[in-house]
């Protein structure tokens, strides 16, 4: 259990902050280039879960998935284009709870995927207790908006602007930033007018890279390098590659001519798709910055709980792949981290001060991220809603049952809570993360990114563990959303210890198909391997056993 604090004195509140297409690439988890230091304090305020992924790397299904925390599988949500509630079950939401407990819950920017995946409303008002406010700059955000070097605009993929000469002389996250902070000011001059729990969706890193343009200066060319896997993999499944279809349709990547669809980025511009990417996450992390800042103004930093995380990754070059569409830890793997007044950091009432000061990343900082409450073993994105419930004191959700479709509050997610307060005594063999994602046909398609649901034929299954990540892809019937586990199409094994970049696939066919084991010994791991070493491989069983609900 975590600190008793939390039972006696439970956060109020929750500022709940939600980045878009954000990987792990932050100064917190390790990237010694990127210069977060707004979300790099706030980490180090935080229990940071290090090893957090996506239950599918694409917006519409993570969100509504997370949200629910319910598995696509249960949403019936694969691409953008149904309402869970209409689709799958009435299945009650994060903030649909927190409402009925008698908060005020408000919706800033995108937390929900707009349009059809949350009934053009963003699940209002079941969700929210007033209107979600988007902001009105977004509308911009796929016309032609970005100067070419004739003076021309362009609906390009590299977009840094000067922010004076676009429209309303701002861009969105500015204005999701400032509509925050205006609300957190009023949240904080209400006093005691009951709790709230406010959501903050930023649009960055998501393309286009719209930008102020001065981030850029933060990332010189000759100080930005290549993935170090750019090459896509000999042993990847063709059903497994992601032709990054929105890159190619931006008209400056159009230029380039590159083949369908492995045909690689020219280097020169994969530098600069790498140096817009980083320079997009300073400048999320200076808008994070300011809701931190006036969370702290507001004299409510001491009773809020912050929640910080992204809807899923985004790859940059690694496997010769670029956004997001794939099972791979690029597209999966986000950051996770919880600020608990009183649990993870402890305020001094007696000396009241400021929590989080802003910190400018054009200037030089001394703050450097100090690894305390960090969290290595595995977690998922479903498991947000009953930890996030449970450290605010209400009841988190109980597990769903095996079918849950007429289940309105349950969770298919773990309760995170008993991870609070406590050293992490080694790696949890039993802590899996599934994630899944869908494809139209075997061989990379124009489609194959974002097939509708009718168009699905493959869906990739995905188990992630401390040691390994084993993914089958089975034939799939989107009439009845029912996956054929006799019916594998291609495999992929990865040993994370001697390849954690994942890009030699172990998976052989002949050996998932035959009736091994579920532990292989020591001879067995050698046949796979060439060397010796004990571990736990997941075989067609517990891919069975998932898709059943067993676990």
């Amino acid at each position: 259990r975590p600190s008793m604090y939390c039972f006696l004195f439970p956060a109020k509140n929750v500022l709940f902050i939600m980045a878009d297409d954000l990987r792990t690439t932050l100064g917190c988890y390790g990237d010694p280039l990127v210069k977060t230091p707004n979300i790099d304090q706030l980490a180090s305020k935080s229990q940071v879960f290090l090893n957090a992924f996506a239950q599918q790397a694409v917006c519409g299904p993570s969100r509504t998935s997370m949200l629910t925390s319910r598995r696509p599988d249960t949403t019936r949500l694969y691409d953008f284009y149904s309402y869970w509630r209409v689709a799958a079950g009435n299945y009650t939401t994060l903030p649909q709870y927190f409402k009925s407990q008698g908060y005020t819950t408000m919706s800033v920017g995108k937390v929900f995927h707009p349009g059809i995946a949350s009934n053009y409303t963003d699940d209002y008002p079941y969700s929210w207790s007033v209107p979600p406010y988007h902001p009105p700059s977004f509308r911009y955000e796929k016309e032609k908006m970005c100067k070419g070097a004739g003076g021309g605009l362009h609906a390009n993929l590299l977009c840094a602007v000067d922010v004076a000469e676009q429209p309303g002389g701002t861009l969105p996250d500015l204005e999701s930033a400032a509509e925050a902070v205006r609300l957190l000011r009023g949240l904080g001059d209400d006093g005691d007018d009951g709790p709230f729990f406010l959501a903050v969706g930023f649009h960055k890193p998501h393309i286009p890279f719209r930008i102020p343009q001065e981030y850029l200066s933060l990332y010189p060319l000759d100080q930005m390098s290549l993935a170090p896997d750019p090459e896509v993999p000999e042993g990847l499944p063709s059903v497994a590659y992601n032709p990054w279809m929105d890159l190619r349709l931006r008209e400056d990547v159009m230029a380039l001519n590159t083949s369908f669809p492995y045909g690689p980025i020219p280097k020169d511009f994969q530098l600069r798709i790498r140096q817009h990417y980083y320079a997009a996450v300073s400048y999320l992390d200076a808008q994070v910055g300011r809701l931190l800042t006036a969370l702290d103004d507001s004299r409510l930093a001491d009773d809020t709980m912050v929640v910080f995380s992204s809807d899923h990754g985004w790859s940059l070059g690694e496997h010769g792949e670029w956004a997001k569409y794939s099972n791979f830890d690029v597209a999966t793997q986000v950051p996770l981290m919880f600020y608990v007044p009183g649990v993870t950091f402890f305020p001094d009432w007696l000396q009241p001060g400021t929590i989080f000061p802003f910190v400018d990343v054009f200037g030089r900082s001394e703050h450097r991220f100090k690894a305390g409450h960090v969290v290595r073993n595995v977690v998922e994105l479903v498991d947000v809603f009953p930890t996030v419930s449970y450290m605010a004191g209400l009841d988190a959700p109980e597990p769903c049952p095996l079918v849950s479709f007429k289940e309105e509050l349950c969770t298919e997610g773990d309760n995170l809570a008993y991870t609070f307060g406590r050293l992490e005594r080694g790696k949890d063999d039993e802590d899996i993360a599934f994630s899944q994602y869908p494809r139209p046909a075997d061989v990379p398609q124009v489609n194959s990114d974002l097939p509708l649901l009718a168009n699905i034929k493959v869906m990739g299954y995905s188990l992630r563990s401390w040691d390994y990540r084993y993914t089958l892809w089975l034939g799939f019937d989107p009439n009845t959303f029912k996956a054929n586990v006799t019916d594998v199409h291609a495999g992929e094994l990865y040993m994370l210890a001697d390849d954690p970049l994942q890009d030699h696939n172990l998976y052989r066919q002949d050996e998932v198909a035959a009736p091994l084991p579920h532990s292989w010994d020591e001879e067995s791991s050698e046949a796979v391997t060439g060397r010796k070493r004990r571990m736990r491989v997941p075989l067609l069983e517990d891919l069975r056993l998932y898709l059943s609900g067993t676990i």
